[in-house]
């Protein structure tokens, strides 16, 4: 309640909107909650998730990349071609690919820190070049399938974690949420810091799992969960230890704060943008070919249409700040939610995909508009 009324509203707007959302389209649609509906909607949000997992890195920092739709569909051509084309093994196919968007990183980060041109402009012809690169790979025929029973497929697809070990995952999702308060708890008052009480890190803990136990339980009633949604969850955790326990995360919410007091107190500067546009791109491409294994292909428009704005939005949406500096992983999970639920509420209705951009473009200005006024708010706190 503190941090609320001093501007840190955190996640709390995204996940009231949520709800209302989701509320809104159960009583337009009582299909919209029911458990086989839920489990295409998580499958559907993995894809985009894991590229606006990346845009949140470069978000972090103050920056942008407009080519991670292009990088995601350049990684997804580039397994197909070398996979089902040329018989390569789906492994190295994968990590060929992977690279690749890595190295595209890394020439972003080349030009932004040797010539300081905008990422705007770099990215923007990135979006442009990586489109005409894929475009050339897939050739005349312009789409390439994935055999439908590949490991790559099914796991996109149609392996599903058995229940059991799915209330086990809850568990330890719980324990480990309690283990890192305590610890965190107990490093704050050795240093004579304000801590949370053993009290409500166990209610906090309990509610989580009883939370994830119930989902589980719900979503089991249909398939279950999806091993493509736990592999998200798990890069999601991931980055948010990168961001909040390691030296480089530090340094990436402090580059994004003010990039000149960051050089002073002795941060490589260039080190941490070169971090952030490598992870951005590298997970891009990871998006795409999960995109691709999904949908048991690679076409001209894999990672085209929305994907790049969707991605953009998700990590704006969920609270990653467009000013740099205020952002989580988290973020890019609860942001690819919202999308996902409208673009999925809409469809079960049966309107067109014009409804769904106006509505999330005003989501998106709402996030914002949010975001700008928090940011006042702290301001004017600051002054006081």
């Amino acid at each position: 309640m503190d941090r609320i009324r001093s501007g840190e509203l955190g996640a709390l707007p995204v996940i009231v909107g949520l709800i209302i959302i989701c509320a809104v389209f159960e009583v337009l649609n009582p299909v919209f909650l029911q458990a086989d509906n839920f489990v295409n909607l998580l499958l559907e949000a993995v894809p985009t998730g894991v590229i606006a997992l990346g845009i949140v890195c470069v978000l972090l920092l103050g920056q942008i990349d407009l080519s991670v739709g292009s990088v995601s569909g350049l990684a997804a051509a580039l397994t197909a071609v070398l996979y089902v084309n040329h018989g390569m093994p789906v492994i190295l196919a994968l990590l060929i690919a992977i690279a690749a968007g890595s190295a595209i990183g890394l020439l972003y980060a080349f030009v932004f820190n040797r010539f300081g041109v905008p990422s705007f402009v770099i990215t923007l012809a990135g979006l442009l070049a990586f489109e005409g690169a894929q475009l050339w790979l897939l050739g005349s025929i312009g789409a390439i399938n994935f055999p439908f029973n590949s490991a790559l497929v099914k796991f996109a697809q149609l392996d599903f974690v058995p229940e059991p070990l799915a209330v086990v995952f809850a568990l330890l999702a719980s324990g480990g949420l309690f283990v890192t308060g305590f610890l965190r708890a107990r490093r704050r008052r050795a240093a004579s810091l304000s801590a949370q009480s053993l009290k409500l890190l166990l209610t906090r803990s309990v509610i989580l799992g009883a939370l994830l136990i119930a989902a589980v339980m719900y979503l089991a009633t249909d398939r279950g969960v999806g091993w493509m949604f736990v592999f998200f969850l798990v890069l999601v955790m991931v980055m948010h230890y990168v961001f909040r326990r390691t030296k480089f995360g530090r340094s990436m919410y402090a580059v994004g704060g003010n990039a000149e007091a960051a050089r002073r107190a002795g941060i490589n500067v260039r080190r941490i943008y070169l971090g952030a546009f490598v992870l951005c791109s590298t997970l891009a491409a990871v998006g795409g070919i999960l995109d691709a294994a999904r949908l048991a292909a690679a076409n001209q428009q894999s990672g085209a249409g929305d994907v790049n704005l969707n991605a953009i939005a998700a990590a704006v949406i969920g609270g990653t700040s467009l000013f740099g500096g205020r952002g989580s992983a988290v973020s890019a999970l609860l942001g690819i939610f919202v999308i996902t639920a409208i673009t999925n509420g809409l469809t079960l209705l049966n309107l067109s995909s014009s409804y769904r951009f106006m509505i999330t473009g005003g989501v998106l200005l709402l996030a914002v508009a949010v975001d700008s006024l928090a940011r006042r708010s702290r301001a004017s706190s600051g002054r006081a």
